[in-house]
């Protein structure tokens, strides 16, 4: 599950909610799917905390030096810097 991309995690969950939510599975069958759903929904959070931490940009100053800082989605001004490079 390790080699499991990103994208391919979410569309197996999304599989796995959409068998689980026609309710039409015996029991033993969704806990095994809902298990493999937990794990796919953690690797997938890993993988999220993970970017995140890794997203900063890089921004200029007023005298030009550059900055690593990490990135807000409301912080117009680092997204204005970023785009200036």
């Amino acid at each position: 599950m390790a080699g499991v991309k990103f994208e391919q995690a979410m569309a197996r969950l999304e599989v796995i909610v959409g068998e689980l939510e026609k309710g039409d599975l015996p029991l033993d069958e969704s806990l095994k799917i809902f298990e493999e759903g937990i794990r796919l929904s953690k690797n997938c959070l890993k993988v999220l905390e993970e970017a995140e931490r890794k997203v900063e940009v890089l921004v200029q100053d007023k005298n030009g030096k550059k900055q690593l800082r990490a990135f807000m989605s409301d912080d117009s001004d680092v997204l204005e810097s970023a785009g200036d490079s």
